[in-house]
Order: C-alpha cells, then structure tokens, then sequence
C-alpha cells in the first residue's frame, strides 16, 4: 500500500516538474536570442542590508592585490564613500590600479555631491575617477541615457551588483521614510568576465584608454583562486549556478533588460513575486504582467508607501490599482522604503540588478542585471519577500483603495497622466 501511494504521488508530480522544465528552458532560449551568455560555474551571496554589503565590500578591498573596479550611479560624499576613498588609497599605494567611475547627473541630483575641491583629492591620493558624461551646456543634451549600473569587480575574481550605490542611508535610512532596504550581491565565476568587459568598455568609453589583458579574466576554475574571507555562498549549488549577466546599453543592446523582463512573465507557469521601488511601469511591461495574471499565474506585487522621490508613490499608486483590478495580489510596504529591484519566477530562477521598471531604466538608461537559474538562489529571495509581505505590508484591496483620500487618488490618475511616458 505505502509502495503504491508513493509511485502514485511521482507520477502525480511528473507533470508538474514538466511544466517546470519547459518553462525555464523556453525562457533561456528566449534570452539567449537576445545575445546574452549563459555560464554555469557561478556562486551568488546575497546581500540584504547596506551594513553587509559594505562589511563584504571593503573587506573584498582589503585583499584586493592587482585591480579594483568601481562603477556607481553615485559615490555620496559623505562617511560610508570617504572611508571608502581612504581604503582604495591604501590599495593604490600597495600597488593595486584603483580605476573608479561614476555618473555626473546621479552625483550632482544627490544632496551631497563629489564636488571639484574632494575630486582633486581623490585624484592626488593615486585614485583614477572619471565622471561618466559631465553635464555641460546645453545642459538638456545631457538629461538621458545615464549610467545607473551598479558594478565593483575585484582582481577579476569577484563581481558585486545590485540595487545600491555608496551612501550612508543604505545603513543609516532616511528621516523621510525610515529605514532604506535594497538587495546586492556578490558573484563569483565566469559570470565575473562580464561585469569586467562591461566596466573596461565604460571605461573606454570615458577615458579613451584601452585596458585589456588575460590577467583581468583569471576565472575562478579553482576554488583557491578566490578572494580569502568573504561571506560564501552556502547553497548545494554553490560553484554550479547558471547565471546571465543582462546588460542594456542603448545603442547596442537597447531592449534586452526589458525583453528579459517579458520572458520570464511570459514563461512564469506558476508564480511570480516581484518588489521594484519606482513601479511606475513601461506599458510592455504592463501587457507581460495581464498575460500572466490571465494564464492563473500567480502574481504577486510588492510596492513602497513611500519614496525618495515624492511624486513616485502616487503614479505607483495608479499602477499598483490598475493590476489589483486585473487579478494581481499587490502588497504596499510600509515598514521604510523598499529599493529592492528582484523578480522570482516558480522558484526556479530569479532576475535582480539595478533596472527599475520605468521608461528610463527600460528604454533610456546603462543598466545591468543578473539573470539566475538556480532554485537556492530564487528561495533566498522569496525568503525576503513572505518575510516583508507577512510583516511590514498590508494588501490593497477595492475596500482599501477607496478608503484612501479623495486627494490621494486625485494625484494617483494626474501624476500618471501627466509624468509616467517620462519616467
């Protein structure tokens, strides 16, 4: 009897694991149409908070022992970017290269810019910084693309990306809205190869200089070659997971991050959970979304509250009701501001990085994600996200969303209106 229940229940789940298989695999062969690399070697650590970024970060720094790579939206001037400084000045004086970039329209929209007098500084410590597209008049020509990757790679061998830039408020929060809570990571394997072409193609691209060399793609085919007393990753497939670094840059790759975006929902056979701060929406992205909701794939969608930006919630608002009415379980977060920009898929793969999903990181802005196809990695995620859903969000119900202010639903339709083809 017991024999016959469990070859029952095995065939009972062949199906199942069938759909699985097929859904994943259509979806790489989607994305590799688009040109990206799949490389199968990789092991990914997470990184749910700005003091454990930064403690993995300087510590991968610390060990650095021929090049470090940096590639930021921003590097605020203030105690978490200086300490920074003061680290990589230690590394060029034992002779690591220190090649560092940044983007002029995210360093002068913070409030404690990197200005000309502490950029001399960091120059004259041995520091090579450059500012990716300075803003010069006429000032308009220079309002898109942006570079919004976030990208460090480490002597070749390990590659950190994600949601955050280098600020204190990724530990610190904001008075504005409380605690600031973002998700990176740290990759090592093949995979490291092409946040490294990236970084030397930016840096081509601004500084005119063409660096190249095996000694920059080391691998990581053994496991001695990696950086000593970093944060491992502890997962079975730790060395094994497949991952696709989704790079858009707008004259060569244009529509790769948000066709990528699209695979996945349009070969999602069970669930998907989705946080993404600024949810205000590119209309194919809204189009993927209805699909799967109509296929009885179950959608489920975190939104922030509240924002760095202040008219950000109310166009989110518009969009977060607009997929509640079409089936879509969507759960506003209120316990601080969610920056998170990740997506997991049947609990087989994930996708996470720096693209939010609005027409600047869609269709304008330099943007790079991780595409990985591991169920230890996707788990991870979906950890934070049941965690924040069953603790810190409510909802958003008809009866919810008419018991918000007439003035709030007001802003909600006139800020879309008016601003969502824009941002």
């Amino acid at each position: 009897m017991l024999v016959r229940k469990i070859i029952t229940l095995l065939f009972a789940c062949v199906p199942y694991l069938y759909c699985h298989a097929q859904g994943i695999d259509a979806m790489r062969k989607a994305v590799e149409q688009e040109n990206a690399v799949f490389t199968t070697n990789n092991s990914v650590v997470f990184f749910f908070s700005g003091k454990d970024k930064f403690r993995d970060l300087f510590q991968a720094v610390h060990e650095a022992k021929e090049t470090i790579h940096m590639e930021y939206f921003n590097f605020r001037d203030d105690s978490i970017a200086n300490t920074l400084f003061d680290s990589l000045a230690v590394k060029v004086r034992e002779g690591v290269k220190v090649r560092l970039l940044y983007d002029a329209f995210g360093n002068s929209s913070n409030n404690q810019p990197i200005r000309p007098k502490r950029l001399k500084e960091i120059r004259d410590s041995g520091i090579e910084i450059y500012e990716f597209d300075p803003i010069r008049f006429p000032w308009v020509n220079h309002i898109m693309p942006r570079d919004h990757r976030k990208i460090v790679v480490i002597d070749g061998k390990s590659a950190y990306s994600g949601g955050m830039n280098v600020a204190d408020y990724y530990i610190t929060g904001k008075p504005e809205f409380g605690g600031w809570h973002d998700v990176h990571f740290r990759i090592e394997g093949d995979a490291v190869g092409e946040y490294q072409k990236i970084f030397l193609r930016a840096w081509k691209w601004v500084t005119g200089q063409d660096i190249s060399g095996p000694e920059l793609y080391p691998g990581l085919s053994l496991p001695e070659k990696r950086i000593p007393n970093l944060a491992q990753d502890t997962t079975p497939t730790a060395h094994n997971k497949t991952v696709a670094v989704i790079n858009r840059e707008p004259h060569t790759s244009p529509k790769i991050i948000r066709r990528t975006f699209i695979h996945c929902l349009d070969n999602a056979q069970q669930r998907v959970l989705l946080i993404n701060p600024y949810f205000t929406l590119n209309h194919t992205i809204v189009k993927a979304l209805k699909r799967a909701i109509k296929r009885g794939i179950d959608v489920q969608i975190m939104v922030s509250d509240k924002s760095d930006i202040p008219i950000t919630p109310r166009i989110v608002d518009y969009q977060a009701h607009r997929l509640m009415k079409s089936g879509a379980k969507v759960y506003v977060y209120q316990g601080g501001f969610h920056h998170s920009k990740i997506m997991m898929v049947d609990g087989e793969w994930c996708y996470a990085g720096s693209a939010n999903l609005d027409n600047r990181s869609l269709q304008c802005d330099y943007e790079v994600n991780a595409l990985i196809l591991d169920p230890y990695s996707t788990a991870e995620l979906e950890q934070i996200f049941v965690r924040d859903r069953d603790n810190h969000c409510f909802l958003l119900t008809p009866e919810k969303w008419k018991s918000y202010p007439a003035k709030r639903r007001f802003m909600a339709w006139f800020w879309h209106l008016l601003l969502t083809p824009w941002v």
